[in-house]
């Protein structure tokens, strides 16, 4: 367990700052080795990888992401920040009548009828039960194999270059957001940034798509342990990314 923090620094996690300034960054790509299919009308993903308005578990032990993530931040990011999303969806999600039986997907994907209230934890719940799965302990050697890096190479370049693009948005984007990998509805793999919980599934998102790859640069995410030192935050996280999980999001993505 990481050292007890200052009370400075605890008033710091509980920091926010809304974020106007949306980033899109990427490049055209074969969309083969996506999904053989040359027109996409609309984006979705198999059952195994629909969210539902309850809390998951988290899928490892709160300093198992150490030292990349210390183990405070973890349990306060999810006991607190993220358990408070989930609560506060379904609140929202009664009040609209919405049926919690459907997966959350439905709602983002027509989030501009709903209120408020609805887009913050929406998002938010999505986004964090997303963000969790991204991740595990940390790798010795940790990149992405088979379709998944050849559609990064085809895409970007190389890795590096992938990297670079999608570290920017995250170190880029103005307040809190996130970063993303997503896939658009022509079947490109791109990079970009939404701000507060906004997500590439929402359709008053900036960035449009099928979310692979989702990285939290909200303060409370990182400052701990890197305080105003995102940069780092950002570079040491490709130490903890689940490639597996982002290749099971492309194997799951439907036309």
């Amino acid at each position: 367990m990481a050292t007890q923090p200052t009370n400075n620094r605890r008033a710091f996690i509980v920091k926010t700052v809304k974020g106007s300034l949306a980033v899109s960054i990427g490049m055209s790509a074969a969309a083969p080795l996506l999904q053989s299919c040359a027109s996409a009308k609309s984006i979705t993903a198999a059952s195994s990888i629909k969210t539902g308005f309850d809390q998951l578990p988290l899928p490892y032990k709160y300093n198992e992401l150490e030292n990349v993530i210390d183990a405070m931040t973890m349990e306060i990011h999810y006991s607190k920040h993220a358990a408070a999303y989930a609560k506060n969806v379904k609140e929202a999600a009664t009040a609209e009548a919405v049926d919690m039986n459907k997966p959350l997907e439905d709602v983002l994907a027509n989030i501009s009828k709903y209120s408020a209230k609805m887009r913050n934890n929406g998002g938010g719940h999505y986004n964090h039960e997303m963000f969790w799965h991204c991740m595990r302990p940390k790798q010795n050697e940790n990149a992405p194999t088979g379709k998944l890096m050849e559609a990064i190479i085809k895409q970007f370049g190389s890795f590096d270059q992938f990297k670079k693009q999608f570290g920017d948005a995250g170190k880029n984007r103005f307040g809190s957001g996130w970063a993303w990998l997503y896939i658009d509805k022509d079947n490109n793999l791109k990079t970009g940034s939404t701000p507060n919980q906004d997500n590439p599934l929402m359709n008053i998102s900036e960035v449009k798509g099928f979310p692979l790859l989702a990285l939290d640069v909200w303060e409370h995410a990182y400052y701990l342990k890197y305080q105003n030192k995102r940069a780092e935050y950002v570079d040491n996280w490709w130490n903890v990314v689940n490639w597996n999980y982002v290749q099971e999001r492309m194997d799951s993505y439907k036309i």
